[in-house]
């Protein structure tokens, strides 16, 4: 999912590629969309295509949520496209009444088996038609994967890629033209999903919004994992290179100090992390000090914290943690003092080896 921070950019930035399109509104939709639960397209079925105002929330399908918002006036289309004859991808067209020519194409999540609902909202909200799916499988886990390679292969690669085809040929034929230009836009999981989507798929879409790429996907979780062992994860008591979640605000204020004048501007912004070379005993306690520092132990931690993350022979395993990144809310699920894993996010190595590829 986005931050708000960054929907807030994208929103604008989305706006700005609006401008200068002509928009209009097409009489024969209210009385199309039903029809096209009738279109016949490749190896895809459209299981319902109904006229939704809004403002009011709609039931939705799967294990993720049982309702989400529209707020806009939209053709709402639930269809399934068979990738093979052992997965399948579920998905959803939603088609604003007012549209200026402009497709969005959104990602996932985590393990990624969730629609996007929240940005098919956002998007039609901006007069986008949008397409979101739940990646090939069900819910925010990866039991599925178990035994199912072709599963993993939706999840990998490939429904991005056929929730944008099919999607597109829905469009045309809600509108009755195709659209002028194409958009991803996805985070973390959805940030792979779009970086895959430009290294094998790159007609798709005409421009791609890959937030915090969860690239690497062995190696991420890996790197999540030790990060948290840097702080005495799994059980921090008692241990001296805990950090408490307070002391988060001391060490995020202290690298600001150290780097935002970098780029010859201190406006409350790191614009190259890989600039900061962050020194933490700026901030380690001297005598009779008990607040607002940090132990040596403490320090130490920092240290094996913002430095990348090496093999056993000397290969790189994992970039280091962003200096800066520490001032995001969501940063505790690392240094909390527990190990931050995704439910059976890899049942066996070879589960693991393809994601990653």
């Amino acid at each position: 999912m986005l931050n708000s921070g960054l929907r807030t950019l994208l929103g604008y930035l989305l706006l700005l590629i609006g401008k200068g399109a002509v928009s209009g509104k097409n009489n024969r939709q209210t009385n199309y969309c039903g029809g096209l639960v009738d279109l016949r397209l490749e190896n895809t079925t459209i299981l319902s295509a109904a006229q939704v105002s809004g403002p009011v929330n709609v039931s939705t399908p799967g294990s993720c949520q049982s309702q989400a918002l529209v707020s806009s006036s939209i053709c709402r289309v639930q269809f399934v496209i068979n990738t093979t004859s052992t997965s399948a991808v579920h998905a959803e067209a939603w088609l604003p009444d007012i549209w200026f020519g402009r497709f969005l194409g959104l990602g996932n999540g985590g393990l990624g088996g969730c629609v996007d609902y929240t940005n098919l909202d956002y998007g039609t909200s901006l007069h986008f038609a949008s397409v979101a799916s739940d990646n090939g499988h069900d819910g925010n886990s990866g039991s599925v994967f178990l035994n199912h390679h072709e599963v993993i292969n939706d999840f990998a690669f490939r429904a991005i890629h056929v929730e944008a085809v099919i999607g597109k040929q829905i469009v045309e034929a809600y509108y009755g033209r195709p659209h002028n230009k194409s958009y991803y836009l996805g985070c973390s999981t959805g940030g792979r999903q779009g970086t895959q989507e430009a290294l094998k798929f790159p007609e798709d879409f005409d421009g791609i919004v890959a937030g915090s790429p969860g690239t690497n996907w062995n190696n991420l979780q890996g790197w999540a994992a030790i990060l948290g062992r840097f702080v005495g994860a799994p059980d921090p008591t008692g241990n001296p290179h805990f950090i408490p979640a307070g002391l988060w605000d001391t060490i995020a204020s202290e690298i600001l100090r150290q780097c935002d004048g970098l780029d010859g501007v201190e406006d409350g912004i790191i614009t190259e992390p890989d600039e900061c070379e962050f020194r933490p005993e700026a901030i380690v306690c001297s005598a009779g000090q008990t607040t607002d520092c940090l132990t040596s132990a403490q320090i130490d931690a920092l240290h094996e914290i913002y430095q990348p993350i090496f093999g056993t022979s000397g290969e790189l395993l994992y970039s280091r943690y962003d200096p800066g990144a520490e001032a995001d809310g969501n940063s505790q699920i690392l240094f909390s003092g527990s190990i931050l894993s995704f439910p059976n996010v890899c049942n066996f190595i070879l589960i693991c080896r393809i994601v990653s590829d």
